[in-house]
């Protein structure tokens, strides 16, 4: 028996999903054609896995998996005879060829397999699935192949990983400290959690320090780190240095270069002579790789900047090095990064040049105070570093955790929730004033707001407010808007309204400091704070013409105000008085802030807002491009709660013009965090979404039964700031459900939000509201003032969807000429924000009325999507859906969505007439037969 933990065997490969989509195409397509692809990645990532999942899916003929040879160059097969033995192989049926740790091959062999995978046909229906190492560059006898790239695991990805191979045993602090440690690497995630006893795994004996030590790391490289000369293993050593005081992976050739001269003096060769079994010393002149001589493989160069190919290659070349060489290594850094004028990273690299873990007090005041001055040129996460690296110098204890704290908001600013929380940890577990205290409970709820439950944030903010109210009174007021922040996201009306209380200690209001005279009044960040807190709480309590003036004086400071986090409070200011162009002008000037600053929190936060006013405004393309780019920066930072904000975004976007299988994935990942964060805004907004799809796609039972929990009173009821949004979906779905006593029980609690004047839709829509419950003689009327509203509000889809409606009621009534007037008005609307799902139905009340709205023959197929058009042809061919479906890697459900779509569009009934307007389309010439819009 041992003290290890038991790693339970992965019942499923996560975080793969994309790479297996490709993997899955190609083998879907061996029955009619071959191909090859090249599957690279760090060690540790999973390229076997991959292809011990590829071989094992593949069931229509042999698969082959060949062993790196051992024998001598030039022993093995030629490239003809390799080749021979490849179509030999799929002569019978398909055949899969998965060759692994390609890069273990000879050289003769390597260039065998390369030529090969070149040369083989299409038609021999024979995959070849190659992977190599990727902490060296792809050797050029593969270059050529198609490449799948295994990146890092995500944080949530990680996450599930480790929740899977220890069946959810890990202690949370322990859980998120094993998955920052493996930063995305799968197999050093498991060796971690293998190296762990089960108490230290549960969180009843502390971790071991460092938690991945050299061992596990040198394992999972599998010797990928060693260098092949004591000449390359100086420059690993010192890049690899390097790295841990530079603002990225990549650090100046020139500083590495004249660092390796500092330490490689001729006392220090003689000081560590060569083992006999290494080559001879070069010269000193050549010590170091020349511009013609190869760099050691695991490095890579671009212009005058170096890096490694892998960043697990680069920490265990540093963690394998012998002690006393590091610091070596680390002093040569220190002299040459000082003598070109770099203070911040020279005191860093002076730190960690030091023997044994003694305090170094007079070290450590330097490192802070480099590290807290504005004036020297630092990224966030290399502050964070250095007042850690302070913290760990210092003796005192107060000082030390005010050190820990200042590290970990640095971290945040970075978008380093995961370095943060453990220092926060360290932080709290040492003796404090108030302030020290106030300031890491700040910082833990900023923390927990962005990714964890917001009731755990809402209640450490609020203790941060009461601890900084005496002696930081500007940081309590941040703190108590902050927890507003927090019980808002949570749908906690009370709640927000308590923190925002007038002369609450909390609300900070009563604690403005003095302004000084380097700071303008107008742009001192207590009053943007105050302000902000004072117009929320007016607007939560009904009173927009007190909540006006102190939101309008955060949005106008917005104007010259070059902070992200105030250029953030102008663009929910103004999202709060309904300002969507203040909105979006505020949220792109944060954006560009927070990119220039380099602040990885504060982009997703910006791209957030940026998509909600283009959603407020109508503009759903624009709104996806800005929630997609927020969900790449969210997930990598590890904001989760964020990540659900725009998922929400996504499925809202979608639920316009996308198949439903796209609405339901962003509404699943959206909810899945909402839940078990207590997001009550993002999960209002991610099933108003997934109605809205049922009823765009004619569905307005189930649309009506979603929405009723949302709008209809009641404990289930959506957000407070969000469910209005909704009734006017929820109004329109049940009217055609034949719940109209539901429709109009609602309208007047949306009357009074229309009457507010923070949706400048509002009123249109309440007007279509009451057009659609209204008697055919007051309908008409209603129809018409909803129409004049849009025209003041602006807004295609808003007003295309009241054009829809309005047509389908003149069709109704038998005035043709009029319904076609508003029905091509909607058409054209919906086309122009991207709606295609509402597009298909003004086509359809078009069709019905004898307008075809599309000219059918050999032009038709220009109205199609690319995907739309692919689908159309196969079906042409006489292709099932299934087959489509298998064909182009996609769901049946997707293909019976498209397929519709399809047919409406082109304005047939049966496969064989799209048959016959693809074939006519077909013939007409190569211009048309590409002819998919974009």
């Amino acid at each position: 028996m041992t003290g290890e933990t038991t790693v339970s065997t992965a019942a499923r490969i996560h975080g793969r999903s994309a790479q297996r989509r490709v993997l899955r195409a190609l083998l879907d397509q061996l029955p009619t054609r071959g191909g090859p692809l090249l599957v690279t990645g760090e060690p540790g990532l999973g390229r076997t896995a991959l292809l011990t999942w590829a071989a094992g899916s593949f069931r229509t003929g042999p698969v082959f998996r060949p062993a790196p040879g051992r024998e001598p160059d030039g022993a093995g097969p030629t490239a003809g005879e390799l080749l021979a033995v490849l179509r030999a192989a799929a002569r019978q049926a398909p055949a899969l060829v998965c060759v692994d740790d390609a890069h273990l091959l000879d050289t003769a062999a390597r260039a065998a397999l390369g030529h090969a995978a070149k040369c083989l046909p299409a038609a021999d229906r024979v995959g070849l699935l190659v992977s190599v190492a990727g902490h060296r560059a792809v050797d050029p006898d593969f270059a050529h192949l198609p490449t799948l790239r295994l990146d890092p695991l995500t944080p949530p990805q990680a996450a599930a990983l480790l929740d899977d191979a220890t069946d959810g045993a890990a202690d949370p602090a322990v859980r998120e400290r094993l998955v920052a440690e493996a930063e995305g690497n799968p197999a050093l995630l498991l060796a971690l959690v293998r190296r762990l006893s089960p108490a230290e795994l549960r969180g009843r004996l502390p971790l071991p320090a460092p938690l991945a030590d050299a061992a596990t790391l040198a394992a999972v490289a599998g010797g990928a780190h060693t260098g092949r000369s004591a000449a390359a293993g100086d420059l690993l050593l010192t890049v690899a240095a390097a790295v841990r005081a530079s603002d990225g992976p990549d650090v100046d050739a020139g500083l590495v270069l004249d660092a390796v001269r500092r330490l490689r003096t001729p006392y220090e060769v003689a000081k560590r002579p060569e083992p006999p079994a290494d080559p001879p010393d070069p010269p000193e002149s050549a010590a170091v790789p020349g511009p013609r001589e190869a760099l050691p493989e695991q490095l890579a160069q671009g212009g005058d900047r170096l890096r490694f190919h892998s960043a697990l290659v680069r920490r265990t070349v540093h963690a394998t090095a012998a002690p006393e060489r590091r610091r070596a290594v680390h002093r040569a850094l220190a002299e040459a990064v000082e003598n070109a004028g770099r203070r911040l990273p020279g005191l860093l690299h002076r730190s960690w040049s030091l023997t044994g873990p003694a305090p170094a007090p007079d070290l450590a005041d330097r490192l802070a105070s480099a590290a807290g001055d504005g004036a020297v040129p630092a990224p966030y996460g290399l502050r964070a570093t250095a007042y850690a690296r302070a913290a760990d110098l210092t003796a005192d204890g107060a000082t030390r955790a005010e050190r820990y704290t200042a590290a970990a908001e640095q971290y945040l600013l970075a978008g380093r929730p995961d370095r943060a929380r453990p220092l926060l940890g360290a932080a709290r577990a040492r003796a404090a004033p108030a302030a020290v205290r106030g300031r890491a409970e700040l910082v833990r709820g900023l923390t927990e707001l962005r990714d964890g439950p917001v009731g755990d944030a809402h209640q450490s903010l609020l203790l941060a407010a009461s601890l900084l109210a005496g002696d930081a009174p500007a940081d309590a007021a941040t703190a108590a808007l902050a927890a507003a922040d927090a019980a808002w996201a949570a749908g906690d009306l009370e709640g927000c309204l308590a923190t925002l209380a007038p002369g609450s200690p909390r609300a900070g209001e009563p604690a403005a400091r003095p302004h000084t005279g380097a700071e303008p009044p107008g742009k001192h960040p207590t009053m943007v704070v105050r302000d902000h807190g004072a117009g929320m709480r007016a607007l939560l309590q009904g009173r927009l013409d007190r909540a006006a003036a102190p939101l309008g004086q955060v949005v106008e400071r917005g104007g010259t105000d070059h902070r992200p986090e105030a250029l953030l409070r102008s663009a929910a200011a103004a999202l709060l008085l309904g300002n969507v162009d203040a909105a979006r002008r505020a949220g792109a000037r944060a954006l560009a802030a927070a990119r220039q600053l380099g602040s990885e929190t504060l982009v997703p936060q910006a791209l957030e807002y940026l998509a909600y006013a283009e959603l407020r405004a109508g503009r759903h393309p624009q709104a996806r491009a800005h929630a997609e780019e927020g969900l790449r920066v969210a997930l990598r930072t590890g904001q989760r709660n964020t990540a659900a904000h725009h998922r929400a975004v996504l499925a809202l976007a979608a639920s316009i013009e996308e198949d439903p299988d796209t609405v339901a994935r962003h509404v699943t990942a959206a909810l899945s965090t909402a839940r078990r964060h207590g997001l009550a805004q993002a999960a209002t907004l991610a099933q108003w979404a997934e109605a809205r799809a049922d009823l765009g796609r004619g569905r307005p039972f189930e649309a009506a039964d979603r929405l009723g929990l949302l709008v209809l009173p009641g404990p289930g009821r959506g957000h407070f700031a969000v469910w209005r949004l909704a009734v006017p979906c929820f109004v329109e779905a049940a009217v055609l459900a034949g719940r109209h006593e539901d429709a109009a029980g609602v309208l007047t609690d949306f009357a009074d939000w229309a009457a507010f004047g923070a949706d400048r839709q509002a009123a249109a829509q309440l007007a279509r509201c009451r057009a659609l419950l209204a008697p055919p003689e007051g309908a008409d009327g209603l129809y018409r003032r909803a129409l004049d509203r849009h025209d003041e509000a602006g807004g295609d889809f808003e007003r295309a969807r009241t054009a829809l409606l309005y047509g389908k009621w003149l069709r109704r009534r038998r005035r043709p000429r009029e319904a076609r007037d508003r029905l091509g008005t909607a058409l054209a609307g919906f086309e122009r924000s991207g709606a295609g799902v509402w597009a298909a139905q003004a086509r359809d009340e078009l069709r019905a009325l004898g307008a075809a709205p599309h000219g059918r023959g050999s032009g038709a197929l220009t109205r199609l999507t690319p995907q739309q058009l692919r689908i159309a042809r196969h079906v042409a061919e006489g292709a099932t859906n299934r087959e489509v479906a298998l064909t182009l890697a996609v769901s049946t459900r997707t293909v019976d969505y498209h397929l519709r779509r399809v047919f409406a569009a082109l304005g047939v009934r049966s496969r064989l007439e799209l048959a016959r307007v693809v074939g006519q389309a077909e013939r007409a010439g190569p211009a048309e037969k590409t002819g998919a819009r974009p």
